[in-house]
C-alpha cells in the first residue's frame, strides 16, 4: 500500500517513503500547558492520531516512533502562576509553576484519552531538555547563525538563505506584513530569540549567557533532535504554527545540523470554527474539550465530528453535526454490538485513508459498509479510525438497556433524564435531584445507582407518554 501525504513545504501531495521503514518517525507540536485544551487544540491531536494508527497498520506497531511535546517553559505559564501568587497563595513561583504544569498535563491526558487518542511513544517536557537546547544554541553561535546581546541570544535570520521556504514568503515580505518585536539589541527586526534572561522570580537555568530560559522555537528543535535525530519523516501541527514557529524550527535546525534534513514531510491541519464563526471568548463560543464532555457530549461523538471533515479544510463544530454523529454512531453500535470484527480491514477504507489521511472519505465508505450490512468490516474500520467497540461504550450500554422499555419512541430521552438526575447529585443539589427522581418514578421508572452509574428499571406502572412529557 502506498500512503500519499500533502507536504506543506513542497505544496503538493506525494508518495510517502519513510527514511527507514523499520523506524518511521513523526514529531507533532504539543500544547503549552497553562490551561485546559480548547476544542481547536483537539483537532491536530485527532488528525495525527489517525495518521499514527495508519502508519502502525502499514509498517507495524513497533516500527513507528511518535513524539509529541509539552511546552512547560512559557510566559503564559509564568503569568498564570503569578496570578495565583498575587491571589494570596504563599508558595514560591517555582512551586506554583510546577503545580500548574503537572495539573494541566493531567487534564490534557484525561481529555485526549476521552477522545480516544493513543498516547505517543514519547511526550517530552521542555524542562527536561534545557542542556541540549544550550548545546544547540552554542553551535549556532559558533557557526555564525546566532549572536549574544544584552543577555539574549538571537538567531540571525538572514544567515539562512532558505528562510521563508516553508511559509512561502520572503523575509522582506514578512517584515512588511507581520508584527515583529523591535528591540535595540537586534541586528535585524526578523531575528528571533533563542535564549532570554530571567528575573529572580522567573524560572531560569544557568547558561554561558547568564541565568535565563529558552525561547519557544528552540525547544522543539532540541527535543526532536534528541529523540528522532537530525532527519526524520514527518513534522505536524496546526496551520497557525507554520509561521513563525515551524519556519523558525526549520531554520535553526538546518543551521545547527547542516548534515541532516530535519523533517522530510510537513503537515498542517486547518483551523476550527464553531457554528460558522471563529471560536473566541468574546463571541461566547469558546469551548474546552472538558466543557463539551461535561455537557454530555461523548468523546466518540466529538471524535466523529472532527474526523468528518478533511484535515486540510476548515472544520466547523455545530450542534447539528454532533446530533447527527450521535445518531450515526448509535446505529453503527447497535449493528456491530457483539459482532466479531473482520480480521482484515476493508481495503477501500484503507485506500481512502491512505490518500492524505482522508478521514471524511473513509467515513463515507463506512456508511457504504453499513448499507451493505457488512458489520464485521464496519467494526474493523471503526477501530482503525479510533472509534471504540460498542461493548466498551458506556452511553451505548445505557441506551441498550433503555431499549427494553416498551413503547418508548426515543430512549435517549430517558437516558437524558437519568444523566440530569446524576448531574444534580454530583453537584450536591440533592433537593432538586430528589424532586426529579420522584417525577421520573411517578412515570413508572425506578431509578438506582450502581458502580457504572444511574440505572433504570421498568415498573408495571410504566407510562411512556407521561415520561415523554417531562422533557
Amino acid at each position: 500500500m502506498t500512503i500519499k501525504l500533502y507536504n506543506s513545504k513542497t505544496r503538493q501531495k506525494q508518495d510517502f517513503e519513510p527514511l527507514d521503514p523499520t523506524n518511521v518517525r513523526i514529531y507533532v507540536c504539543g500544547p503549552t500547558v497553562y490551561d485546559r485544551a480548547h476544542l481547536g487544540n483537539a483537532r491536530p491531536v485527532l488528525v495525527f492520531d489517525v495518521l499514527y494508527r495508519l502508519l502502525r497498520h502499514t509498517y507495524g506497531a513497533k516500527a513507528v516512533t511518535y513524539v509529541r511535546n509539552f511546552t512547560d517553559v512559557d510566559d503564559k505559564i509564568n503569568a498564570s502562576a503569578l496570578a495565583r501568587q498575587q491571589g494570596g497563595d504563599p508558595r514560591s513561583l517555582e512551586a506554583l509553576i510546577a503545580e500548574r504544569t503537572d495539573e494541566t498535563i493531567a487534564w490534557y491526558h484525561a481529555d485526549m484519552d476521552a477522545l480516544g487518542a493513543l498516547r505517543p511513544n514519547h511526550e517530552p517536557r521542555a524542562t527536561g531538555f534545557i542542556t541540549p537546547m544550550i548545546t544547540m544554541i552554542e553551535k549556532l553561535i559558533a557557526s555564525g547563525h546566532a549572536y549574544a546581546a544584552s543577555g539574549h541570544v538571537l538567531f540571525r535570520v538572514r544567515s539562512y538563505q532558505n528562510y521563508g521556504a516553508l511559509s512561502g514568503r520572503s523575509v522582506d515580505d514578512m517584515i512588511a506584513g507581520a508584527r515583529v518585536e523591535v528591540a535595540p539589541f537586534k541586528e535585524d527586526p526578523m531575528d528571533f530569540v533563542l535564549w532570554k534572561p530571567s528575573s529572580a522570580q522567573e524560572p531560569g537555568w544557568n547558561s554561558p549567557w547568564g541565568r535565563g530560559r529558552p525561547g519557544w522555537h528552540i525547544e522543539c528543535s532540541a527535543m526532536s533532535y534528541e529523540l528522532l535525530g537530525d532527519t526524520f519523516d514527518i513534522h505536524g501541527g496546526g496551520l497557525d504554527l507554520q509561521f513563525p514557529h515551524h519556519e523558525n524550527e526549520l531554520a535553526q535546525s538546518a543551521c545547527a545540523h547542516p548534515e541532516g534534513g530535519f523533517a522530510q514531510v510537513w503537515m498542517h491541519n486547518e483551523m476550527l470554527q464553531v457554528e460558522g464563526k471563529k471560536m473566541s471568548k468574546s463571541l461566547g463560543n469558546f469551548f474546552t474539550v472538558r466543557d463539551l464532555l461535561d455537557k454530555g457530549y461523548a468523546g466518540e461523538v466529538i471524535r466523529f465530528v472532527m474526523l468528518s471533515t478533511h484535515y486540510r479544510k476548515p472544520m466547523d463544530w455545530t450542534e447539528a453535526k454532533a446530533r447527527e454523529a450521535t445518531h450515526t454512531l448509535t446505529a453503527w453500535y447497535r449493528a456491530t454490538d457483539n459482532v466479531t470484527a473482520a480480521t482484515d480491514i476493508p481495503k477501500d477504507v484503507i485506500d481512502i485513508l491512505a490518500n492524505d489521511v482522508n478521514t471524511s472519505g473513509a467515513i463515507a465508505e463506512m456508511h457504504g459498509l453499513a448499507s451493505r450490512e457488512d458489520w464485521a468490516g464496519l467494526k474493523a474500520a471503526m477501530r482503525l479510525l479510533g472509534l471504540p467497540d460498542a461493548e466498551q461504550v458506556e452511553w451505548f450500554r445505557q441506551e441498550a438497556k433503555m431499549a427494553s422499555f416498551d413503547n418508548l419512541p426515543d430512549t435517549s430521552k430517558l437516558f437524558g433524564l437519568m444523566k440530569r438526575w446524576q448531574d444534580l447529585r454530583n453537584a450536591r443539589k440533592f433537593e432538586e435531584a430528589d424532586l426529579l427522581k420522584q417525577r421520573i418514578e411517578d412515570c413508572g421508572v425506578k431509578l438506582s445507582v450502581s458502580v457504572a452509574g444511574p440505572e433504570a428499571t421498568r415498573l408495571d406502572t410504566f407510562n411512556p407518554a407521561k415520561l415523554d412529557a417531562l422533557l
